[in-house]
This record gives C-alpha cells, structure tokens and sequence, in this order.
C-alpha cells in the first residue's frame, strides 16, 4: 500500500520500494516550468503582427486614399468635358432658380443646353425655332424652343431661361403678330414696349409669366439678338439642380455671380 506524507518544504513518495525527490530537485523542476510559462505569457500577450508589417500597410492605406481623391475629381472632370463635346456650351448644364417656366420647367430643375445650330428644327432662325414659326415642333410641351441668354447682352447678370415666342426684323412692327393676352394693355404699337423693334431678335416669354420679356414698364430684355443666346435647352432633370442652388446660396459672397460660372460643370439661370 502506498503512503503520502507531505512535509515543510519537502515531499516523499513511498511505495513498497523507496522513490523520493530532494528538495533541491523540486525547486529545479518548479524553476522550468515558471520558466516556461513566463515565455508563454510574453508570446501571447505580445503583437499579432510585425511592427514592419504595420509599417507596410499605413503607407499604401494614405495613397489609397489620394488616390480615390484624385479619381473621383478625375470622373467629374471627364463627365463635363463628355458634356461640353456633346452640347458645345460651357457650362453645359443649368440650375433652375425661378418658377417662371412652372409647369414645364420647375425651379430646382437640372437642364442640359445644347448650342443652338448644333442640331437646330426645321424653319429656324440662326438655331432658334420659335412658337410662331411651327406649330408642330414643340420643347417642353409647348411649341417652340426654349432658349437660355443673357439679358439685353449682359453677360454679367444672370442668364434667362424662356420660350422663343416669334422673330421680329429691325424696325418691323409687331403688335398685330403678338398674342394679344401677353401685351398687357397696349393697343397698338406705340403703346406697346420695343416696338417698332430696334434690331432684330427674339421675342420670349416664360411659360408660367403672363407677358412678353419685351413688354412692360421694366421689361427684362430688349428683342432678343442671336449674339446673346447661350443655347436651347433639351433635357431636363428633375430636382437635381437644387444642389448647385444649395452651393451657391452657401457660398454666395458677390451678388454677381455669373462671372464664376464658367469654371463650374453647371450654372444658374433664371426663369
């Protein structure tokens, strides 16, 4: 039969041959197996990975990241340079500001413009097919192009976005072809604003306006010359606009904006 005694500081195992450990050769073995743990801990406690694999992928991780930067300025870029090719006008998109061309055209809108004798209607002037001229051509539901230009020429002010109503010759009188509900309350030519017309151009009126750009006390331009029509509108894209309107009203420190314009994909232009 086996007996276990257990002594201060020292074990003896006994059998019915006699096996025993020092003192000293306990102390040995327990200094090993201490030994061997604290290397365990220190391995598992340490890094997962090597300091210079940390170092291999911070680099690579920031020139990602200038690159995603440089792509994504690289796409818009290439968007607006495609967009220019195709509509000869830069900048080939326009923010809508104002509900004059309501229901047709809304404010917030998006519209892309063309050049106005890149792909021009039948019976057109210098590009421009206006109602008069063809009943059957229509733009936004109604006869006629829709034409954006610059105010009485003045490439400072912001650009105008209306329907080309009819073409009047230098010095023609016009009242008897006009509308007669969008001349207010002129009745005749006298009475009535750029007529007999200065120069040749275009008479235009907003869809949801109830008179001629031409007509009135403070009409907003004279007939408007083929010189100042930025382009025809073809398409456009509802909403989308309000993030250029957005940007400009967030960042607006000139009440003339117009001359900056030109450096953006998109522009405002008012109904």
């Amino acid at each position: 039969m086996a007996h276990v005694s257990v002594d201060a500081g020292r074990r003896s195992f006994s059998t019915s041959g006699s096996l025993t450990k020092s003192e000293n050769s306990v102390r040995s073995d327990n200094r090993k197996l201490i030994g061997c743990l604290r290397v365990f801990v220190v391995r598992m406690a340490g890094p997962d990975r090597r300091s210079s694999d940390e170092d291999e992928t911070e680099g690579p991780g920031g020139m990602m990241y200038v690159t995603d930067i440089v792509s994504s300025a690289g796409s818009v870029l290439l968007v607006g340079v495609l967009l220019f090719a195709v509509s000869g006008v830069w900048p080939p998109l326009v923010a809508i500001e104002s509900p004059s061309m309501d229901p047709h055209i809304k404010e917030g809108d998006l519209v892309f413009v063309m050049e106005e004798e890149r792909f021009s209607g039948p019976g057109d002037h210098d590009g421009v097919v206006t109602a008069a001229n063809d009943d059957s051509y229509r733009k936004f539901q109604r006869p006629g192009d829709v034409i954006v230009y610059e105010p009485d020429g003045n490439g400072r002010q912001t650009p105008i976005i209306h329907r080309a109503m009819l073409w009047v010759e230098e010095g023609e009188n016009w009242y008897d072809r006009a509308n007669e509900n969008y001349i207010g309350s002129a009745d005749n030519c006298e009475e009535l604003t750029s007529c007999p017309a200065d120069h040749a151009g275009f008479i235009t009126k907003g869809d949801n306006n109830g008179r001629y750009d031409q007509v009135g006390s403070s009409p907003i331009s004279e007939p408007v010359k083929p010189g100042w029509v930025v382009g025809t509108a073809e398409i456009r894209v509802p909403l989308l606009g309000q993030v250029r309107l957005q940007w400009n009203q967030a960042g607006a420190t000139d009440p003339v904006t117009n001359e900056t314009e030109a450096t953006a994909v998109n522009a405002t232009a008012a109904g």
